[in-house]
């Protein structure tokens, strides 16, 4: 071959290969190249400033868990220096053939009240630190020039019970688009009917049109195996409005369908093609899984037909010494780690959790309790500013359509433990009805539940608005069941035995509340705090109520902060000081 035929094949092959990228999506995710600073600072917004002093850091980033520890600090919250501000700054250079296309920015998780700016204009912000949003910056960004992107953070309003993090601790994300292209998150996955030999999947598919005309579309869904062999295939076709979105739907039926389960978590992917005439105008993939869920009042939950004993742990969502900053190889080893020892199922106490771990949960087989809230205040970023209908429902929406076609969630949950919800004290029962009605919408696949942990309140009825009895502890479950034994149970928290790995000390406890000064925890598994109970109970307790669908141990891991009993009152109670309180939890089945 001569060099002008060499040449001439590789100017065909960049040509070829810049139509093809010109056609299909663009992710990219924002890792690399951030510059970091801790502190106020009212001109970090501006394109134009000196930021070449600032730390170097690569996202996902928590800053607090470099410490420095406040040794005399809240132990709760892992004595760390979590609240405060902070700002991120990252050059973003946008390809030539981007121009044209749709940009949106999608942030996995940032800690908290985060405001973003493009080359000093305000792009948007967010309140909940645990929850995934995203931005369209089409129209502020700049083609031909470079962009500095901006984000403050701020965690100064944000409460814990525990270490939440700070900063952009989970990963960001550019998606260009051509103007016609399926949304961020844009399909809605169900299978209404699934049968022996076949398995009617309905895919709904939302389409943002941003062109200046309207145009007729053909929709084309091709559904493969996880191995990538393909499984059936169906167009659709339908006009689209200029400037509007429109969902296509369509019913697709597979033969002879795996099911995903347990042992066997079969999963299929979804690829949806979007076409103008015969031009690609976007491609987006799709996991999902098929599978039946029900719950029985009587006896537990089902799946595929198959009673399933829940045997659930909780997990916070940090990595230990790696703090908050996500993680997936952690994430992946945690889990492993738990399936080994039993566990089916995890409940995502007490927040959103990062889209990565649901993934984790479909490949390895592992049922998901997801849960958004702790508190309706600011645990959830709620202040006495906010608008709690507008909150809850960008909240929802985002919580729910980001993971709903996930196999492994069998169950989504509000809150956990609200006082004020379960008493129906300021018209709790009107805020619970106004989160379920937003999960309702966004889908009505899978039953909702309230995590509760005030006995009495039961009296009330607020299990009239949802579909599972999920109560913490002490067999609390035993009135709302007696008041209501037409609804499953759950036992959402379960244990809370404390421990130290390795460490034995005599003598044995009298009570499970006998503590000593030793500032550790016997390992003979005798202790727990005053509202909990001993692992041994909860076992019994299942054996003798067949009903109850299972439990959820607390916690699967220990975790930063909540160092249960050596937190701050109690070293100050027994004479010591702030300095002796402990930094991380004693529940976990694994230290």
């Amino acid at each position: 071959m001569t060099l002008k035929q060499t040449l001439f094949l590789l100017l065909t092959f960049l040509m070829f290969s810049h139509f093809s990228y010109s056609q299909e999506r663009e992710t990219i995710e924002l890792k690399t190249g951030w510059k970091f600073s801790k502190g106020h600072n009212e001109l970090a917004y501006q394109k134009i400033f000196d930021d070449s002093g600032w730390q170097n850091v690569n996202i996902p980033h928590d800053w607090a868990i470099e410490g420095p520890f406040i040794i005399s600090g809240d132990g709760n919250t892992g004595k760390l220096p979590w609240k405060g501000e902070g700002w991120y700054r990252k050059k973003i250079n946008i390809p030539d053939n981007y121009n044209g296309k749709r940009l949106y920015l999608l942030f996995d998780g940032i800690m908290a009240f985060p405001n973003i700016y493009i080359n000093g204009q305000l792009a948007g912000r967010w309140d909940y630190g645990y929850n995934s949003f995203y931005l369209d910056i089409t129209d502020i960004v700049n083609f031909n020039d470079e962009n500095i992107l901006a984000i403050h953070v701020d965690t100064r309003k944000h409460d814990s019970r525990w270490y939440p993090g700070a900063g952009i601790y989970r990963k960001i994300q550019m998606i260009a688009v051509n103007p016609i292209h399926v949304d961020i998150w844009g399909t809605y996955i169900t299978t209404p009917i699934l049968k022996p030999h076949y398995a009617d999947v309905r895919v709904a598919t939302t389409i943002n049109n941003y062109s200046q005309t309207d145009d007729e579309i053909k929709v084309k869904h091709i559904i493969l195996t996880a191995d990538k062999n393909k499984v059936v295939e169906k167009e659709i076709t339908g006009k689209i409005a200029s400037n509007m979105n429109k969902i296509f739907k369509a019913t697709i039926t597979i033969p002879n369908p795996r099911r995903w389960d347990l042992e066997n978590p079969h999963l299929y992917i979804l690829v949806t093609k979007i076409y103008r005439e015969n031009e690609l105008l976007d491609t987006y993939n799709s996991t999902f899984g098929i599978r039946d869920i029900r719950f029985t009042a009587n006896n537990g939950f089902y799946l595929n037909d198959k009673r399933v004993q829940l045997k659930g742990v909780n997990l916070h969502h940090d990595h230990g010494p790696l703090g908050a900053a996500f993680n997936e190889r952690a994430m992946e080893r945690q889990l492993q780690i738990i399936k080994s020892m039993g566990c089916n199922a995890i409940r995502t106490s007490h927040n959103t959790a990062a889209p990565e771990l649901l993934d984790l949960c479909d490949k390895m087989g592992l049922l998901v309790f997801n849960e958004v809230f702790d508190k309706y205040d600011a645990k959830a970023d709620i202040v006495d500013s906010t608008n709690f209908e507008n909150f809850t429902h960008r909240n929802i929406r985002n919580f729910v359509v980001r993971d709903r076609n996930h196999p492994s969630i069998f169950l989504w949950s509000v809150g956990n433990e609200i006082s004020d919800v379960q008493w129906n004290v300021d018209n709790g029962f009107n805020r619970l009805q106004i989160m379920l009605n937003y999960v309702e919408k966004y889908d009505n696949t899978r039953p909702t539940t309230l995590v509760c942990d005030s006995y009495k309140s039961a009296e009330l009825r607020h299990f009239d608005y949802y579909d599972v009895h999920s109560w913490n502890y002490g067999r609390r479950y035993s009135l709302a069941r007696q008041l209501e034994p037409n609804k499953p149970v759950i036992i959402s928290e379960s244990a809370s035995t404390l421990s130290t790995r390795g460490f034995y000390e005599f003598p044995l406890p009298g009570q499970k509340t006998d503590f000593t000064n030793s500032l550790q925890v016997s390992s003979y598994d005798l202790n727990a705090p005053e509202w909990a109970e001993l692992a041994d109970d909860d076992f019994m307790w299942q054996q003798e109520e067949p009903y109850v669908a299972g439990e959820f141990v607390w916690t699967g891991f220990d975790y930063i902060g909540e160092p249960t009993p050596y937190n701050n009152r109690w070293v100050k109670k027994h004479g010591m000081t702030d300095n002796e309180a402990s930094r991380s939890s004693y529940f976990g089945v694994v230290d």
